[in-house]
């Protein structure tokens, strides 16, 4: 049992709670920015073709509708696990349980495509070792502790930044830009655009991280609604210019066809150096995702282990540095697997549907909150329940198979399992 703050009947021992606006801001950008400007502008592009900015449209008003139905959740519930917590405790052991799984099976696939990401910028030829080298780094900082990972996720949003604003100055003072290219078609029709927005989902998703830290930040009825929105207008202000810029150097198709749209825009600008700028930016945008991303999914495999849907051991707390140690190993060793045998698109994929199923879930809980508990305008999670759904099964039909598949078998396993509970 657990009272409405997250607080445990059991005892057991809480994370320590030391992140400000200002941090969790932080902690969300830095996932925001490194999976969606890397790595998804070019899948986008080639499935809506010049109806790229109405598929970043649509992801953004998902992305907003989820961001205020979660930022209303998480004040009431500030406990780490995020919508599983939020869907156990509005709509049932099932609803959050499901939540929770889809999170951390989407989560686990970006965390890996954040690795390849690295190793495919770093060393093309050695990928998925770099990767995995990777993931033993980045496991290894989250277990000294989470305010260690806030500055380090600060450091990296800065360099991001700062090679992004160069990159689109340059690409537009070069006289390589042209407003023509950017189109008024939808090359990819209603489907394309759809679809596109269901990747570009992928990049919106850092905000979670921000819910999911519930339990260390201070004051959350306060931190956490002002970090999300704040977090998540940052992200639309950068992927818009940026998205302009490419298309209006590139054009959609050849933003398309290339897999570095960003390093073909710094390419054609001319400038020296800004390629090879944007080659390191790639890679610390990627570490500082990853980063972020295994901090959220390791809290959510404490949560459900807290409450007996996994090894009651993977609650565990370090005595000292105070941080799920065992949960975030496992997560380490799972992500380091993944790396080594995905491939990134598919893994984009999957990853935007199982987080478009957790935030169903999240926008269907918001939906049961009352006035005097702070429930938001009602088209708030109507829109995100439906835009969630929409654009989950708008996705590669592999993806939404293999996902669809995951979450029934896990559902089975939960089924079994309280089947069993009943007749002991």
């Amino acid at each position: 049992m657990r009272d409405s703050s997250g607080g445990s009947e059991r005892g057991e021992p809480r994370l320590r709670r030391e992140l400000g606006v200002l941090d969790a801001v932080v902690v969300g950008l830095g996932a925001m920015l490194g999976a969606g400007i890397f790595a998804v502008l070019s899948p986008a592009s080639a499935a809506a073709g010049s109806g790229l900015l109405w598929g970043l449209a649509a992801a953004a008003l998902v992305a907003y509708c989820n961001a205020t139905s979660s930022a209303r959740l998480a004040a009431r519930y500030p406990a780490a696990g995020g919508t599983y917590v939020y869907g156990r405790e509005r709509l049932g052991e099932f609803w959050g349980y499901l939540a929770g799984c889809a999170f951390v099976v989407g989560k686990s696939a970006s965390c890996a495509a954040m690795a390849l990401t690295v190793g495919y910028y770093a060393w093309p030829g050695q990928a998925p070792a770099v990767a995995c080298g990777v993931v033993v780094a980045v496991t290894a900082v989250n277990y000294a502790g989470v305010q260690k990972s806030a500055w380090f996720i600060r450091a990296v949003v800065a360099v991001v930044l700062a090679v992004l604003a160069a990159v689109v100055a340059a690409s537009l003072a070069s006289g390589q830009a042209d407003a023509a290219r950017l189109g008024g078609g939808t090359d990819g029709g209603p489907a394309g655009v759809l679809q596109a927005a269901g990747l570009l989902f992928f990049a919106f998703g850092g905000y979670a991280r921000i819910t999911t830290l519930g339990e260390e930040v201070r004051d959350p009825a306060r931190t956490i609604p002002r970090a999300v929105p704040l977090a998540l207008g940052i992200a639309l202000g950068v992927y818009a210019a940026v998205a302009l810029t490419v298309l209006a150097v590139l054009g959609p198709a050849e933003a398309a066809r290339t897999a570095a749209p960003l390093g073909e825009a710094a390419l054609a600008s001319g400038v020296p150096g800004l390629p090879q700028a944007v080659r390191a930016g790639a890679v610390v945008a990627a570490l500082g995702a990853l980063l972020a991303l295994v901090l959220g999914v390791s809290r959510t495999v404490m949560a459900m282990a807290r409450d007996g849907h996994l090894p009651r051991a993977l609650a565990a707390v370090h005595p000292r540095f105070r941080v799920p140690h065992r949960a975030d190993l496992v997560v380490g060793a799972v992500v380091a697997v993944l790396a080594a045998t995905v491939d990134v698109r598919g893994a984009i994929a999957l990853s935007s549907f199982g987080v478009l199923v957790y935030y169903a879930v999240a926008n269907a809980s918001a939906w049961t909150l009352t006035s005097a508990e702070g429930r938001p305008r009602r088209a708030v999670p109507a829109v995100g329940l439906a835009g969630c759904l929409l654009l989950a099964f708008s996705l590669p039909w592999p993806a939404i198979v293999a996902g669809s598949a995951v979450l029934a078998l896990l559902a089975a396993v939960h089924g079994a399992r309280r089947a069993l509970a009943d007749r002991g």
